[in-house]
């Protein structure tokens, strides 16, 4: 077999058929097999990930197929995600450091970063901006690394998925980023921000809990969210007023959880962002919209908590909305 594949391009063809004759899940970073084929072949003989196609024909030499064939029968027999088995993802544009302390980077929130969030600042001036629920750093930093004049702040409740994100902080050099640990906004209080900015843990435990075998490999936290996903949610929604300057926004990502938000919460405003290839579960809201409907926030935030009060007595333990202001 080593024989016939000879090529870069023919390492790639390979390993996408097996790929595809395995039944490997690609949500990792690629969406493809071919993609995933590209950056395990490229990673494995030292080459960069934008390799121009005319390399592809290049020849490999018999030790090169060996480490190549190597990554690829670790993808297809452990299942371990592409992006663990180099240590690299890619986001935004940037490279960033994957391991199993944190999720690998994946969302479109990168497209909205890259466009700079327009629409939607509308031109508002952002100083300070947060990612809640960080992970690896990767939104943080790619909002830092596009925009050198904001202080970013990234926030985590997991100590490894912190130490990994400073080790992206390091690896790309920017020095407008912040990292602090904090249980959505516990660890933060008094601070504020024009912009908030999360892709927080919304699996449901029914899908949490029949998900492929590559995310048995990323910590749990990052993903279960409760019977509906939204448990980190609506405390998120309730307690960004308190964090978000006076005209401020909140976008976030829900995923497929965003047909329970949504019914849960029908009189909330939340607006869609549509992406080149569509919906993607991710909301924009304004902050006076969130302080209006803040009772009814909390008393769902409450319940999610196991709040023995009544749900007026648990809205009523969060500031109320005319406090908010």
């Amino acid at each position: 077999m080593t024989d016939e594949l000879q090529t870069i391009i023919d390492l790639i063809r390979y390993g996408a058929s097996r790929f595809n004759a395995a039944g490997l899940t690609f949500g990792h970073s690629h969406d493809n097999a071919i993609d995933e084929a590209t950056h395990l072949t490229l990673h494995a003989l030292h080459l960069p990930h934008d390799l121009g196609p005319a390399y592809g024909n290049a020849r490999v030499t018999l030790a090169e197929k060996e480490d190549v064939l190597a990554l690829f029968l670790r993808r297809i027999e452990e299942r371990v995600p592409a992006a663990y088995l180099t240590g690299e993802a890619w986001f935004a544009g940037l490279s960033f450091k994957s391991d199993r302390r944190a999720l690998v980077p994946r969302s479109p929130i990168a497209e909205l970063i890259l466009s700079g969030f327009e629409p939607w600042l509308g031109g508002r001036e952002v100083r300070r901006a947060l990612d809640l629920c960080t992970g690896s750093g990767c939104i943080a930093i790619a909002m830092a690394h596009y925009n050198p004049d904001w202080h970013v702040d990234g926030a985590d409740i997991s100590d490894e998925a912190l130490s990994l994100a400073r080790e992206n902080e390091a690896r790309l050099l920017t020095a407008n980023t912040r990292f602090v640990k904090s249980d959505v906004f516990s660890g933060l209080q008094g601070e504020h921000y024009d912009l908030i900015v999360s892709n927080p843990p919304y699996v449901t435990n029914d899908e949490t809990d029949a998900l492929p075998k590559e995310y048995a490999y990323e910590p749990e936290l990052g993903l279960r969210a409760g019977d509906d996903g939204l448990d980190i949610v609506l405390r998120m929604l309730r307690d960004a007023p308190l964090h978000l300057t006076e005209d401020g926004l909140l976008i976030c990502e829900v995923g497929e959880s965003e047909q329970h938000l949504v019914r849960l919460l029908p009189e909330l405003p939340l607006m869609w962002v549509e992406f080149k290839v569509g919906q993607m579960g991710v909301f924009v809201v304004e902050r006076h919209d969130l302080v209006t409907h803040n009772a009814r926030i909390a008393a769902l935030a409450a319940q999610r908590e196991g709040a023995a009060a009544p749900a007026a007595a648990a809205a009523s333990s969060t500031p109320s909305a005319s406090s908010l202001f």
